[in-house]
């Protein structure tokens, strides 16, 4: 049931703004000239539209409370069975911090000069738990299963055909992918940008996530890499990242259709990095 709902009209980056992109296209910061190169713009172009996001307040039976659901689509675009990934946080974050820097303003660029066909991002709050029920009544997994394509549809949405992660909600969206396929149900992309893959669980125990080894063992992508099905999965991450040696293990076992490792760390500077190539990425498997 809804309670509230905000709308916003986004830039993008970890704090939703009431800003167009059409600065980042038409300003004399570096952000406009990088912008342009990443999406191998060349000279003056057209305004674009800005990025439109509503924020709903839902109630989860899944996680036993109210939670975000925050909907991110290019303005100007039919909205009705418009195709939507999914966008997991990251640790301590939220529906409202879950889109990486530059992301809706590469969205709508991309949309707008025809380079991808249009889609959009839905976020909802998952809590701290790698996306799956480490406190009993509290199940993000399920939500996003059983939960998620319903709110789309009953706004008009059409269902998820993607799953995007940061960091923690790397881990979420392969193990998203992963149910998906255990459940018959066909999943065009996982997306995931310095996944949180650890390898030592004297580390993965400090984030209190898992009830123990075995049940981590049971989950994490790095030991069960051919649970995924034939989805195809995009990686992206910095030879800096917190997370890079279990990132390259997975890359090296799972041998992902994108695998891209750049100069960079676990952070925004390296997701604005990468950015215009996920959205690449997802826009080539937008079903028709």
């Amino acid at each position: 049931m809804v309670s509230r709902r905000t709308v916003l009209t986004a830039l993008g980056g970890t704090a939703l703004a009431t800003v167009g992109v059409t600065a980042a296209w038409h300003g004399n910061a570096p952000m406009a000239e990088a912008l342009r190169h990443a999406l191998g713009v060349a000279g003056p172009v057209p305004a674009v539209k800005r990025a439109v996001v509503t924020v709903d307040r839902v109630h989860s039976h899944y996680r036993g409370r109210d939670v975000d659901l925050l909907i991110m689509t290019p303005a100007g675009v039919p909205t009705k069975n418009l195709p939507m990934s999914i966008l997991l946080h990251g640790r301590h974050g939220a529906a409202r911090t879950a889109s990486p820097g530059g992301m809706s303003e590469v969205l709508v660029a991309a949309v707008s000069r025809g380079q991808v066909p249009p889609f959009g991002f839905v976020a909802v709050d998952g809590g701290d738990h790698y996306w799956h029920e480490n406190v009993p009544g509290d199940d993000p997994m399920a939500m996003l299963l059983e939960e998620v394509p319903h709110w789309l549809a009953e706004r008009g949405y059409g269902a998820p055909f993607a799953c995007t992660g940061v960091s923690m909600g790397g881990f979420g969206a392969l193990l998203y992918g992963r149910r998906r396929h255990e459940r018959r149900e066909p999943t065009n992309a996982i997306a995931v940008i310095a996944p949180a893959l650890l390898t030592d669980w004297a580390e993965m125990s400090k984030r209190n996530a898992f009830t123990g080894p075995d049940q981590w063992s049971s989950l994490d992508p790095l030991k069960n890499v051919d649970k995924f099905g034939t989805a195809p999965i995009g990686v992206w991450a910095g030879d800096r990242d917190t997370f890079i040696t279990g990132t390259r293990q997975f890359i090296a076992s799972a041998k992902p259709s994108v695998a891209s490792i750049t100069p960079g760390g676990h952070n925004d500077t390296l997701y604005r990095k990468v950015v215009p190539d996920v959205i690449r990425f997802l826009g080539k498997r937008v079903p028709s």
